[in-house]
C-alpha cells in the first residue's frame, strides 16, 4: 500500500472516530433527558433544529442547492400527520410514516426542478411552499380543519413525542453519515463543485442529486409531524411559517455547510443563544438575535466549523 493511500485511510478512520464521539455525546445528552430534565421543551426543540439544519445540509451543503421554500415539507408533514390521525383515525406511528411518505412524494413531484440552478431553484421552491399552503387552505375544512386547524389533544404524550424526535434525529445523522462518508458523498461534492466535469468522469448527476434530495425532503416532513404531535396543534400560519426555512438556513450556515458537525454546532449554539436572549430580553429578542447572526456571518462567513477548517487547514481532513 502506498504512503498517500495509507494516510488517506488513516484520516478516514480518525474522521469516523471523531464523528462517532460526536454522535455518542448527542445520545448521552438527549436519550436520558426525560428522566432528569426540568425543561424538556428546550431539548425537544434543540433536536428539532439540529435535524432541520442537518437535513438542509444534505441539499445545500452537499448538492449545492438553496431551497428557500424548505418549510413546504415541514408543513406537509405536520398536516399529513394531523389529517391521518384526526380525520382518518390512524394511530400516530402510522400517521408519521404517512408524513414521511407525503414529504417524499412531493419531493419526487418537484424533482424535475433540480435541473434549475442557483436562485432559480430557490424561487421555485419558495413558490412550492406558497402553493402547498394555498392547496391545504382550499381543502374541505372537515378534513384539514380549515382556518382553525387541527387539535390532536387525544394523542397528547410529550415524552413519547420527545423520543420520536430523538429517533428522527438519529435517522438524520445516520443518513448524513451515509451521504457524506460514502462514495455518494464524494459524487455529491463533485457535482456541487462542477456538475459537468462530474458527468464527464462517469457520475450519474440526476440519480445522485435525487438521493440527497429525497433525504432532504423526508426528514423535515417527519419533524413537522412529530412537532405537531408534541404541541397537539396544527394551523396554516405556523406550519408554513417561512421562519422555519430561515432558521434552517441560518443554523446550518452558522455551523458550516458541507460538514456533518456544522449543523449540529450551528443549531445548538444559535438556538441556545436565542433562548438565552428571549429569557432576559423578550422584547428585544429578534433585534439582538439578528445582530448576533449578522456578526457571525461577517466574522465567520464559512461558519464556525468552516472557519476552523480554514484556520487549521492541516486538520481539515479529520473534520467530519
Amino acid at each position: 500500500m502506498s504512503a498517500p493511500q495509507e494516510n488517506t485511510e488513516k484520516s478516514s478512520h480518525i474522521k469516523f472516530l471523531i464523528w462517532g464521539i460526536v454522535v455518542a455525546a448527542i445520545v448521552a445528552v438527549f436519550l436520558p433527558a426525560p428522566l432528569f430534565a426540568s425543561n424538556l421543551s428546550f431539548l425537544f426543540y434543540m433536536m428539532l433544529w439540529i435535524t432541520m439544519a442537518t437535513s438542509f445540509n444534505f441539499v445545500a451543503g452537499l448538492a449545492g442547492y438553496m431551497p428557500f421554500g424548505y418549510v413546504a415539507f415541514y408543513g406537509i408533514g405536520a398536516y399529513a400527520t394531523g389529517v391521518l390521525y384526526k380525520t382518518f383515525g390512524l394511530p400516530i406511528p402510522v400517521a408519521l410514516a404517512g408524513a414521511a411518505l407525503a414529504g417524499v412524494t412531493i419531493g419526487l413531484l418537484v424533482a424535475p426542478t433540480l435541473r434549475l440552478k442557483g436562485v432559480y431553484f430557490g424561487i421555485v421552491s419558495l413558490a412550492l411552499a406558497m402553493a402547498m399552503k394555498l392547496v391545504i387552505s382550499l381543502m374541505p375544512s372537515d378534513i384539514t380543519g380549515g382556518s382553525l386547524g387541527l387539535i390532536l389533544s387525544a394523542a397528547n404524550d410529550p415524552v413519547a413525542a420527545y423520543y420520536a424526535m430523538f429517533v428522527v434525529l438519529m435517522g438524520a445523522l445516520a443518513a448524513g453519515t451515509w451521504l457524506t462518508m460514502s462514495r455518494l458523498g464524494t459524487a455529491l461534492r463533485a457535482i456541487r463543485d462542477d456538475s459537468e466535469a462530474a458527468e464527464v468522469v462517469g457520475v450519474n448527476v440526476v440519480a445522485t442529486r435525487l438521493k440527497a434530495w429525497i433525504m432532504a425532503t423526508m426528514f423535515p416532513a417527519l419533524v413537522g409531524g412529530v412537532e405537531a404531535w408534541y404541541t397537539n396543534a396544527i394551523d396554516l400560519d405556523s406550519s408554513f411559517n417561512l421562519l422555519v426555512t430561515a432558521k434552517s438556513i441560518v443554523y446550518a450556515m452558522a455551523g458550516g455547510l458541507g460538514f456533518l458537525v456544522g449543523p449540529i454546532i450551528g443549531a445548538s449554539t444559535l438556538y441556545g443563544i436565542d433562548q438565552l436572549i428571549w429569557r432576559h430580553f423578550p422584547t428585544l429578542n429578534l433585534l439582538i438575535l439578528g445582530v448576533v447572526i449578522i456578526a457571525l456571518m461577517l466574522l465567520l462567513p464559512r461558519g464556525i466549523v468552516g472557519a476552523f477548517a480554514q484556520r487549521f487547514s492541516r486538520l481539515r481532513r479529520f473534520i467530519p
